[in-house]
């Protein structure tokens, strides 16, 4: 696309911008040394200014690289911010649907939305595409409405001992309390708030099944 090649195109004279400024002033201040050193002096003078421009043009390279990593960074965080906004649009019900989606579209067989009243915690089950049983409780929040250690201990005590689950997971679009992390991770509870939520949906993040959590205490 022309935006593109104009950028690289922008980039790459920047990049021999520097690098010609760079090893050209120290070539000019060279020129300038050797009419006043001696000889013997000339070959130690060449490499330290040989050094120099290598540093210059060493650093001018790491500027570009960190330039386009925050680039691809950004249009991240701009893709996700997007996706999510998806989510927050939804009902509680509708929801739990599109997590399923999320299962089937990844690969996951035997979905089913069981959420309501008596589910026990389960809103989504699914098998993994490697066979594992996946139970998923669903917390359509608001940004500021994290996830407590109440529900997540409700959770906790139903989705190994009641649903069998292999890989409990608490999806929120949301975020979790420290209390309610803490509980998680003892008891290996994947949880994916709403930036890994942006991930999975945008497939620029991993499912929650390739998340590594901590073993159930």
């Amino acid at each position: 696309m022309p935006p593109r090649r104009t950028s690289r195109g922008s980039s790459c004279m920047f990049v021999v911008g520097a690098a010609v400024w760079g090893v050209g002033v120290p070539l000019a201040v060279l020129s300038q040394l050797v009419a006043r050193v001696p000889a013997v002096g000339i070959p130690l003078l060449l490499a330290v200014f040989a050094g120099v421009a290598v540093y210059v043009v060493r650093r001018v390279r790491r500027a570009e690289q960190r330039r386009l990593e925050a680039a691809r960074l950004a249009q991240l965080r701009e893709v996700q911010s997007r996706e999510i906004a998806r989510y927050h649009a939804l009902g509680p019900t509708e929801f739990e649907h599109a997590i399923a989606y999320l299962c089937q579209r990844d690969g996951c067989t035997d979905v089913q939305v069981s959420g309501g009243a008596g589910d026990l915690g389960a809103d989504v089950t699914a098998t993994a595409p490697d066979g594992r049983r996946i139970v998923i409780q669903c917390k359509r929040y608001g940004p500021t409405n994290k996830v407590g250690s109440p529900e997540m201990q409700r959770f906790g005590g139903t989705c190994y001992s009641v649903h069998r689950a292999h890989i409990p997971v608490m999806v929120t679009t949301s975020t979790f309390t420290r209390q309610a992390a803490g509980y998680a991770a003892a008891q290996g509870i994947h949880l994916y708030g709403e930036q890994a939520l942006a991930g999975w949906a945008s497939r620029t993040g991993p499912a929650p099944w390739h998340q590594v959590a901590l073993p159930a205490a």
